[in-house]
């Protein structure tokens, strides 16, 4: 490689005739995953919530605050606000639209994989937004009284 710059050839020049040893194109981020980040559904906060919970991930510093409103026994607001990474915030939004209108139990029953599924895969990098959006539900559902 060395000796082909040292006879002229630039890098453009190098890489239209040579190919590389190997080429990568994979996405980090999914289509749905991106549109839950520049669109993000339910972002705000309830004023008047039943459950309001904010957890923090301390090895990335994420943190995300969850608000909800119930009656009899059904999830009937969800809003979020998150300061994080892209999928961190990806991952609040999708949560809101997973758990409206579920019941109590039901909503207690989504997993990270459901959040996962919901933004169209996470980077094994990122799992940790969907385990940040997973505990604030849990830490909001322990305070609605039923």
């Amino acid at each position: 490689m060395a000796d082909l710059f040292s006879r002229g050839h630039s890098f453009a020049q190098l890489s239209d005739t040579a190919p590389l040893p190997f080429t990568i194109e994979v996405p980090m981020y999914s289509a749905q995953l991106l549109d839950h980040f520049q669109n993000p559904r339910n972002a705000g906060e309830i004023a008047d919530a039943d459950a309001t919970a904010e957890i923090e991930n301390p090895a990335c510093g994420d943190v995300l605050r969850l608000t909800l409103k119930a009656s009899a026994g059904r999830i009937i607001h969800a809003q979020f606000k998150a300061k994080g990474c892209v999928a961190a915030i990806a991952c609040g939004s999708a949560l809101t639209e997973l758990m409206l209108e579920k019941t109590l139990e039901e909503a207690r029953n989504l997993r990270r994989e459901d959040i996962i599924a919901a933004v169209g895969g996470l980077p094994q990098a990122s799992t940790h937004a969907a385990q940040l959006a997973l505990d604030a539900l849990m830490a909001g559902l322990r305070q609605i009284k039923t």
